[in-house]
């Protein structure tokens, strides 16, 4: 399957660029920017071709990956689907629930594949991990700390906009924990948010199953204050989430071809847009509380 690549940040020369390269089945046929020089460099580190017209990229493809802020991304993926290219998304789907609709709505009218990716989804030592609790089942609550700092030495994201708005973390790291929450807990039915200093949010999820869960978000803690756990309890003890062995890059590959058998095969991805667009629902709706 013939792949475009939608960005050159970080992320796009980190996971998705060199993810796209490693996957059986996908060939990378070019890299579209805002910035063309970007593009054109990126795409040579690549081995492929950058373009400078979105249009024309299209045109060579049959799917999209996308790299870019989820304002953008929503526009831009609108239009690939609107001509039937399949779409390997990015959390979140987009910043806004009118716009995550549209697009999951152009998506299901087109008959496209689609997968979100949401990276602990495609590790695989996670995936065991969500599939042996959900088996052992008895599970009453559960917690995510998400304590990140933009600031920390080294963070390839400091200059990245959107994470650094107000409730940058809500939209950044909000998504990951809602998403690995409902893997252990089942679907979330509903949630209060509270804001807290700078873009502190607290989340406190109601979930189908009937179990509470709570999630802490923040990109701009101290750098000393750096914390991420998420766990479940219950009937049969506590479970933290392990470790993680999977580099980004492989699980992109994963995302990569499991996108391409749902082309093949016709059938939904179960983290597709639909869901994606559950998410954005649920962070909206925390949105709309904080302000």
């Amino acid at each position: 399957m013939r792949f475009g690549l939608v960005g050159t940040g970080p992320w796009a020369r980190k996971t998705h660029g060199p993810g796209l390269r490693a996957t059986e089945g996908v060939e990378l046929v070019g890299v579209w920017g805002r910035d063309a020089g970007r593009a054109n460099a990126l795409a040579t580190d690549l081995g492929t071709t950058g373009y400078d017209d979105y249009a024309e990229l299209l045109e060579v493809v049959d799917a999209v990956a996308f790299a870019v802020p989820p304002r953008v991304q929503a526009t831009m993926a609108l239009e690939a689907a609107a001509v039937g290219k399949h779409l390997l998304l990015d959390k979140p789907v987009a910043d806004s629930l009118d716009d995550a609709r549209a697009l999951a709505d152009e998506v299901a009218n087109e008959g496209i594949a689609s997968v979100v990716f949401f990276t602990g989804r495609f590790q695989p030592e996670l995936r065991s991990f969500f599939a042996e609790v959900r088996e052992r089942g008895g599970w009453k609550g559960g917690w995510a700390r998400m304590l990140a700092s933009l600031d920390a030495p080294g963070n390839p994201y400091s200059e990245s906009k959107w994470r650094r708005e107000q409730r940058g973390a809500l939209w950044d790291v909000g998504p990951h924990a809602l998403s690995n929450l409902s893997a252990m807990l089942g679907p979330v039915e509903s949630l209060q948010a509270a804001g807290g200093e700078g873009d502190l949010v607290h989340l406190v999820l109601t979930h189908e199953s009937g179990a509470t869960s709570t999630a802490s978000l923040s990109l701009s803690v101290p750098p000393a204050g750096i914390n991420f756990e998420t766990g479940i309890w219950g009937e049969t003890g506590t479970a933290l989430l392990p470790p993680t062995e999977t580099s980004s890059v492989d699980a992109f590959a994963i995302a990569a071809s499991e996108l391409v058998a749902a082309a093949e095969s016709g059938e939904s991805h179960q983290i597709d847009a639909a869901f994606g667009t559950r998410v954005v629902e649920l962070l909206a709706s925390a949105e709309s509380q904080l302000a």
